[in-house]
C-alpha cells in the first residue's frame, strides 16, 4: 500500500503537479490524496483510474511500478548469498560432466556481457551449487578446469551483485574468485581476478590503493607473447587508467592508456577470458578516463568520441557504458539534448545496465532540473530510471 502511494507521489512530482492540483484534476479531496500518498489508504480501482488519468499514466504501472524488474533481480540475491555461504559444503546431488558445466558457464558469461542480469540471477544459484559439488568431487587432474569454470560463474554472480548495490555480496564473491584461482593453475586467471577485484576499490573510493593493486597485477602478469596474454595485460592497463583518473593522477592515466593502446593495436577486438579487449575497447576507455578526470576534460572526451560509435559486435554492457559516459560529458558541455540522446542510446542497448547505473540516474535528474520545460519523453525516461 505504501509503495503505491510513493509511486503516485513520484509520478505527480515528475509531472510537476502539486497535491492540490492533482486532487482537483482527479476529483478527489486533498485529504484523501494525502492519505493515499502517505500509504495509509489504498485507492479503489476507480480512484486509481482517476489518478492515472490525471497523471497521464498507466494505472498498472502505478500499482506495480517500473521497478518490478529490478525488484525481481534483488529478490534472487538471498538465494545467491546462501549458495556461496555453503560453497565448501554443497548440497547432495548428481555431479554433471565438465562439458555440461562448461556450456552453462559460457551461457552465463554471455548473459553477463549482454547485461542480462535477471537471467543471471535465476540461473546462477543452482549452477554455483553444481560447480561446488563438481569441485569437491574432482580428481587432482580435473580440479584446475573446474576451478576456472567456478571463477567465471563467480564473476557473473558478482556482476549482478555489484550492479544492484549488494557491495558486501560482491566482495565475498571476489574473495571466492581469489580462493578458486589458487586451484586453477593458470597464470592468466590471476590477471582476470585482479581486474574484477578493482570493483572493491571503486566501491570504497580507494582509488590510489586500487591503482597500486593494478600496477602490482600488471607487474605479475605474463609477458604479452600471444593474444590471450596481450589482452590480459592490456585489460589491466585499461582498468588502471580509469582508476588513475578517479585518483586524479593524469600522468598515470595517460601512461596506462598509452600502454593499453599499444597492446590493443596488436590484436583483434574480442572477448579474452571473459573481458572485451582490443582497439575499440581502448577507445571506449579513453572516454571513461576523461570522465573520471572530471569536467575540465570535456574537450578531450568530446574529441575522442566525435565521429565514432562502438561497433554493434561489442558487448552490450560495454557499449551502454560508453553512452552513459558520453552523456555525462555532453551534460558538462551544456549539450543537454545530446546528453539525453546518449542516455536513450544506452537504454536501447542495455536497459538493465542503464537503469542501475548511478550516473545515468543522476544525470537524468540533472537534465530534468535544467530543462524546466521538459518533454514528455524526458519525464517518462526519468520515471523509468527512478530519477524523480
Amino acid at each position: 500500500m505504501r509503495e503505491v502511494g510513493h509511486r503516485i507521489a513520484a509520478t505527480r512530482r515528475a509531472r510537476r503537479l502539486t497535491q492540490p492540483q492533482l486532487a482537483d484534476a482527479a476529483h478527489l479531496s486533498l485529504s484523501m490524496l494525502r492519505k493515499i500518498e502517505q500509504g495509509s489508504r489504498l485507492p479503489s480501482a476507480d480512484t486509481l483510474g482517476a489518478i492515472a488519468v490525471a497523471l497521464r499514466a498507466d494505472p498498472s504501472r502505478l500499482l506495480t511500478g517500473d521497478a518490478q524488474h529490478g525488484n525481481r533481480v534483488r529478490a534472487m540475491l538471498p538465494p545467491l548469498s546462501a549458495v556461496i555461504a555453503t560453497h565448501d559444503m554443497p548440497s547432495d546431488g548428481p555431479v554433471r560432466s565438465a562439458d555440461e558445466l562448461a556450456t552453462q558457464v559460457r551461457t552465463a558469461a554471455q548473459w553477463r556481457l549482454g547485461a542480462q542480469y535477471l537471467r543471471l540471477a535465476h540461473h546462477l544459484p543452482p549452477l554455483l551449487d553444481d560447480l561446488a559439488r563438481a569441485l569437491s568431487a574432482a580428481s587432482a587432474a580435473q580440479r584446475p578446469g573446474i576451478a576456472e569454470l567456478l571463477i567465471s560463474a563467480y564473476r557473473a554472480a558478482d556482476a549482478v551483485a555489484y550492479k544492484y548495490g549488494a557491495r558486501d555480496l560482491s566482495a565475498r564473491l571476489i574473495d571466492l574468485m581469489r580462493w578458486a584461482a589458487t586451484h586453477a593453475e593458470n597464470e592468466l586467471v590471476h590477471a582476470s581476478v585482479a581486474y574484477v577485484r578493482t570493483e572493491t576499490f571503486f566501491a570504497a573510493r580507494a582509488h590510489t590503493n586500487g591503482l597500486r593493486h593494478l600496477e602490482q597485477a600488471i607487474d605479475d602478469a605474463p609477458a604479452a607473447i600471444d593474444p590471450q596474454r596481450t589482452a590480459a595485460r592490456g585489460a589491466l592497463h585499461m582498468r588502471a587508467a580509469v582508476i588513475a583518473g578517479r585518483a586524479g593522477d593524469l600522468d598515470a592515466a595517460d601512461t596506462h592508456l598509452a600502454e593499453a593502446r599499444t597492446l590493443g593495436s596488436g590484436i583483434t577486438e574480442g572477448i579474452y577470458r571473459g573481458t572485451a579487449f582490443g582497439p575499440d575497447s581502448v577507445r571506449i576507455h579513453e572516454v571513461a578516463v576523461a570522465v573520471s578526470l572530471g569536467s575540465d576534460q570535456v574537450a578531450r572526451a568530446l574529441d575522442m568520441s566525435r565521429s565514432w560509435t562502438p561497433p554493434a559486435a561489442m558487448p552490450a554492457e560495454r557499449r551502454s557504458g560508453f553512452y552513459i559516459d558520453l552523456a555525462r560529458i555532453q551534460l558538462w558541455a551544456g549539450m543537454r539534448d545530446d546528453s539525453f540522446e546518449s542516455l536513450k542510446a544506452a537504454r536501447r542497448i542495455a536497459p538493465q545496465h542503464t537503469r542501475e547505473h548511478p550516473w545515468a540516474r543522476e544525470d537524468t535528474a540533472t537534465l530534468r532540473r535544467l530543462k524546466r520545460a521538459d518533454s514528455d519523453s524526458l519525464t517518462r525516461f526519468a520515471e523509468w530510471i527512478g530519477a524523480v
